[in-house]
């Protein structure tokens, strides 16, 4: 069982999803990845986030709240209404 509280829908030549990664980490956010070029059914969660659109670094919570491309202050927000 994952202790990450969020997927993170990415794909590995997108320059935000790897800013976004790399300050998560440095908060000690914990996370899952999905790569979407790897999972098709992963693009399809993105698309319905996003209005059809793979846009990525998309953000999906457990509560079925999404993000998209946010800050980690946005992210942290976010995490505080869980």
């Amino acid at each position: 069982m994952s202790d990450s509280q969020f997927t993170l829908y990415s794909t590995p030549w997108c320059g935000y999803c790897h800013r976004l990664k790399s300050q998560l980490k440095r908060e000690g956010i914990v996370f899952d990845e999905v790569d979407i070029e790897q999972d098709p059914d992963s693009a399809l969660v993105v698309e319905k986030a996003n209005g059809g659109n793979q846009t990525v670094p998309t953000l999906v919570f457990a509560d079925g709240s999404a993000l998209t491309n946010p800050s980690v202050a946005q992210v942290k927000a976010q995490l505080a209404l869980a």
